[in-house]
């Protein structure tokens, strides 16, 4: 008889087998290694032994993160066949707290862009609508996520790409602070500002990945040995007495009318449950997007130059070109400028967090595009991005929160930022939202048939 994490896993492998062939999220499915972490989660049960805080738990992996003996592709031609011989330190850190690994999902190609219409394993499509993208570069963890294929997807975010897919495919997200999360065993879009991101539908389950994940890993050179909180302890905190910033300009401009009127509802749903909803600036909110390109688009030049010098045709056109115009374009000077500008916009926002405990604002100001207009990933990404830069540029947590669907039926959300470290208090207010809605418990029609 299959009981527990085994027939909770032979449920997500159903929906892949059910479902893939038009969405595309895996590129490589795990189903024996899984099978074998569940019956041993199951056994450990019967003993009346606990794993771990995410025992029995399945989970999908973003395609960038190593898998000792199971092929990492990045999204990308030039690793089709690359099979690592070590799991990233964040794969160890699963795998004791618990989880079950269904497989790799997909992604832009190398983690470069917004769309995931990746030209070597498939164009991903959004469980809620095939014919829409499901934003990127996390794309494949976002439709997997959303369409059951495990309870949590371990994305990666530089300049929003978990965030997006969250908003895009109704889900909660975090993307934490720069150094929290180990990105030994990552492949790297921009080191200095990549980060892990778990989505789920529910914050709680986002809680729990984290708290499995973050901490100290000293043969990381990005990560930062602070003290991490419990993220479980506070979630089920009033928020009585948060201050919760609303800025004044940029963020609530050039919104779709669904998105700012349900986002507005979602500040009201804080007030009423004890936060207060206070006015504020973001200076240099506006141009941060401008400032924050000049410096992670070099970074991932740098990162692909022996491929851009001896084997330019493997890349993807669209990975090409934005390597090319705008990784090879900015020159030292104009790097330089951002690296002073992102220090006089860490000092604004420690002014800004002096006066609110959380920022909050819209997640993306549209729903996901059709694919048939998303052929321009540089113009579709920053559009999506938009507000997700503000707070990557800083290196600061985000949690983004799924919090209504437009008339069409496509879901959209929040982000609410906080100051360095703290993750926790960001998880606390997602939870409260969703204890009192109900929007993560919407699923897309498809999950029906």
């Amino acid at each position: 008889m299959i009981s527990g994490s085994r027939e909770h896993l032979e449920q997500c492998l159903a929906r892949i087998q059910r479902h893939d062939a038009t969405l595309r999220g895996m590129i490589t499915t795990m189903a024996a290694s899984a099978r074998a972490e569940a019956d041993a989660a199951d056994a450990a049960a019967l003993r009346g032994d606990w794993l771990g805080p995410l025992h029995g738990v399945t989970v999908s992996l973003k395609d960038v993160i190593d898998t000792a003996g199971v092929r990492t592709t990045a999204g990308a031609q030039f690793f089709t066949e690359h099979v690592p011989t070590r799991d990233a330190e964040i794969v160890t850190r699963l795998k004791r707290a618990g989880a079950v690994i269904v497989g790799k999902v997909n992604l832009h190609e190398f983690a470069y862009g917004g769309t995931t219409q990746n030209p070597f394993f498939g164009s991903c499509r959004n469980p809620w609508d095939p014919e829409r993208i499901p934003g990127g570069s996390s794309g494949g963890s976002g439709a997997a996520t959303a369409a059951e294929y495990a309870t949590i997807s371990l994305g990666t975010d530089t300049a929003g790409s978990g965030r997006v897919p969250a908003a895009l495919n109704g889900l909660a997200c975090l993307r934490p602070t720069t150094g929290r999360i180990s990105n030994r065993g990552v492949f790297p879009c921009s080191p200095a500002y990549d980060t892990i991101s778990p989505m789920a539908y529910r914050v709680a389950d986002v809680a729990r990945a984290y708290g499995a994940l973050a901490g100290y890993d000293a043969e990381d050179p990005v990560s930062v040995d602070a003290p991490v909180d419990d993220p479980l302890g506070p979630l089920h905190a009033p928020l009585a007495g948060m201050r919760i910033g609303l800025p004044r300009r940029y963020f609530f401009e050039d919104v779709d009318g669904d998105i700012l009127a349900g986002t507005k509802a979602a500040a009201f749903v804080l007030e009423k449950l004890g936060a207060r909803l206070v006015e504020c600036d973001i200076p240099g909110a506006e141009d941060a997007k401008d400032y924050f390109e000049k410096i992670f688009h070099p970074d991932a030049a740098h990162v692909h130059r022996e491929r851009l010098r001896n084997d330019p045709g493997k890349f993807g056109r669209d990975t090409l070109e934005r390597l090319n115009q705008m990784g090879l374009g900015p020159s030292a000077a104009d790097y330089a400028a951002s690296l002073r500008r992102q220090e006089w916009f860490t000092r604004q926002l420690q002014e800004v967090f002096a006066g609110v405990d959380a920022v909050f604002s819209p997640g993306c100001g549209t729903v996901a595009p059709r694919i048939a207009d998303s052929a321009q990933t540089t113009t579709t990404t920053r559009r999506l991005t938009r507000f997700c830069y503000v707070w990557s540029f800083a290196k600061l947590p985000v949690l983004a929160v799924p919090c209504g669907l437009t008339g069409a039926g496509m879901p959209f959300g929040f982000a609410i930022a906080g100051p360095p470290w703290q993750e926790a208090r960001l998880l606390r207010i997602g939870a409260a939202f969703q204890r009192a809605t109900d929007w993560h418990t919407r699923r897309p029609a498809l999950l029906s048939t």
